[in-house]
């Protein structure tokens, strides 16, 4: 019975979420009871996309698996923002920056701290690819640093915002970098963003050496330095359970992103009810769409496979920045106000704080428990600054 509920709820659930959305989309009469069963099922639905993002991903290996889940937090990511938009006003001006700015925190501090916490907890010392760490940390500064912090010195506006030619620069500057670094981390260099072993010294390319000769956990010989594969006991999906699972993570996709925008309502009421800035909204968002991120990081981590929680927690903020930047950009021409992407002075401190412990955590190929709750605390002190600004 329990094997029958755990094969079928991942099925059943992204359905369920379709029939809720299509009763519900539209309508603003909704009750209380309403509101809770839409959130219970929102949240069911993005367990249910991760794990068929997971099965998606365990079929085309690392690390094309650890693209499909940022790829998807994008999609999200993007329908909220100019969902929630749409409306125009002070609040939708900003949305965008808070959206993304909170994205980068959460991946950079809550998510790679939270990893890296887990995995040491469990193993004392986590260890990863020194190469790809640090190409990863490499891009998502210099995107955070070009669509976020620039626009605050820039003087073409009045605010903190770009100019046209500006804007269209950073677009195509953005999608260059983030095309770059996909290129980089699947076809020119995929060695260095593939898991490393217990033995090794974690600055080299996975499975190099004696111990493997190919990508880790497929095919190294075993020994100390072999990298440990989570899924050795797992039956490699078929494609007919893939193209299953890439339908089901569609669907999944677009109920959260239309139960989201049903639920966004609540959502600024809650946040306005308990006195936070309008800004926090952003952060809710972040939040909510980077579950499945922090779920597969946190798995990943504890299975002693850093590497992949790295590259989903870097992935996801290099995703969130450029790609949803530049379909904002796009989108900010057709809907009412200005696209204000320059951070305050308290968000640019914490973001060059969080560049340099990135950076730090990331050069010696290995971590420990310090480096875990540095980013933890940084974290927390975003989450307190946006609630007290």
């Amino acid at each position: 019975m329990t094997s029958w509920i755990g094969k079928a709820w991942p099925v059943g659930v992204p359905i369920v979420a379709a029939v809720v959305l299509a009763l519900s989309f539209g309508r603003h009469d909704l009750g209380t009871v309403v509101v809770v069963l839409v959130a219970v099922v929102l949240a069911a639905t993005v367990l249910a996309a991760v794990h068929h993002a997971e099965v998606v991903a365990h079929r085309v290996g690392e690390p094309f698996g650890s693209l499909v889940l940022a790829v998807a937090v994008t999609i999200i990511e993007v329908a909220l923002i100019i969902a929630l938009s749409s409306s125009g006003g002070a609040k939708a001006e900003t949305l965008a920056r808070d959206t993304v700015f909170s994205a980068v925190m959460i991946t950079m501090n809550g998510l790679v701290g939270l990893a890296i916490l887990i995995g040491t907890i469990r193993h004392h010392t986590v260890r990863f690819n020194q190469e790809g760490a640090s190409a990863a940390t490499m891009t998502v500064a210099a995107l955070a640093v070009l669509t976020l912090v620039l626009p605050t010195f820039t003087t073409g506006t009045d605010n903190a915002s770009f100019t046209g030619v500006q804007l269209v620069f950073v677009a195509i500057a953005s999608l260059a970098l983030y095309g770059l670094f996909v290129f980089t981390q699947t076809i020119a260099h995929r060695d260095f963003f593939l898991p490393v072993g217990r033995g090794s010294a974690g600055s080299g390319p996975a499975g190099s050496g004696p111990a493997g000769s190919g990508p880790a956990g497929h095919g190294s010989a075993a020994g100390p330095a072999s990298v440990p594969n989570e899924t050795a006991h797992a039956a490699t999906p078929t494609g007919r359970q893939t193209l299953v699972s890439l339908g089901l993570l569609l669907l999944a996709l677009v109920a959260v992103v239309g139960l989201a925008k049903v639920e966004s309502p609540a959502i600024e009421a809650g946040v306005a009810a308990v006195g936070f800035p309008p800004s926090f909204v952003g952060v809710v968002i972040a939040l909510l769409i980077l579950l499945p991120e922090g779920i597969a990081a946190s798995k990943a981590a504890a299975r002693d496979r850093i590497q992949t929680s790295l590259n989903l927690a870097m992935g996801s903020a290099m995703a969130s920045i450029g790609l949803t930047i530049p379909s904002i950009a796009v989108a900010s021409l057709f809907m009412p106000g200005t696209l204000l992407l320059g951070l305050g002075s308290a968000q640019i401190v914490l973001l060059a704080l969080t560049i340099v412990a990135a950076v730090l955590t990331v050069l010696p190929g290995r971590a420990t428990r310090l480096q875990g709750g540095v980013h933890l605390v940084v974290f927390a002190a975003f989450i307190v600054l946006s609630i007290a600004p």
